[in-house]
């Protein structure tokens, strides 16, 4: 396997929301990557979170990547409103949309990257006639909805196939994967071909974010 860029992100699912702008700007001196954004609509799942105005709101903190989960449906309306409240990656379930290649499109229309989310459930053929459109793929290793579920270990085969499918296309294209992430399990995870990872319970949850994202890349350096 060549060499790759790790990148952590940290899940503000998982943060204090009475104390929000901090609680971004603490993982990122602690050296997270990007910040996640989960957006839920308590329709797509059963859970209601945040919206572009709380994207907006942080965007003027961090300089880091703000990266967009959408879990809404329909998804097509609220993708602008989100590329104008400063997200750079926006991702989104082909369940929500109606025309998966046109939601790809509105993403990049918006001056965002764009990015595919596979449920547990989801095949990766949902791929087939997007991935060269894609600049992420983001793997769920649990079912989404709510933060501090165990990670999903069939997760990892399907990992292993999607990282060939990108490597057999020869580009650029993160591989994300959400649910479940700690130190103990993130070189696991990394050797099955994730180089982005969703950390939400396993950071916030943590007295020391520095000392928990110091132990997950420390675990990271040993998948070389």
């Amino acid at each position: 396997m060549a060499a790759r860029t790790f990148r952590i992100a940290p899940s503000i699912l998982s943060a204090n929301f009475a104390r929000l702008g901090d609680e971004v700007a603490e993982v990122v001196a602690a050296g997270a990557d990007m910040i996640h954004f989960d957006v839920m609509d308590n329709h797509y799942v059963p859970n209601l979170t945040v919206g572009p105005v709380v994207c907006e709101a942080i965007r003027p903190l961090t300089e880091s990547v703000i990266d967009v989960h959408l879990m809404v449906r329909p998804v097509d309306r609220i993708i602008p409103d989100f590329a104008r409240a400063g997200a750079n990656i926006i991702s989104f379930h082909p369940e929500a949309s109606e025309h998966v290649d046109r939601t790809v499109g509105l993403i990049h229309d918006s001056g965002c990257k764009a990015g595919l989310a596979l449920n547990p459930a989801t095949p990766l053929s949902c791929l087939d006639h997007v991935l060269h459109k894609l600049d992420l793929v983001l793997i769920m290793s649990v079912n989404p909805g709510f933060g501090g579920q165990q990670f999903i270990s069939h997760a990892l085969e399907k990992l292993r196939n999607a990282r060939r499918k990108i490597d057999d296309l020869g580009r650029a294209i993160m591989l994300e994967v959400d649910g479940g992430v700690n130190a103990g399990n993130i070189a696991g995870i990394a050797r099955a071909g994730a180089d982005t990872f969703v950390a939400g319970s396993a950071i916030f949850g943590s007295k020391d974010y520095r000392a928990t994202i110091s132990q997950m890349r420390d675990a990271l350096r040993s998948v070389g």
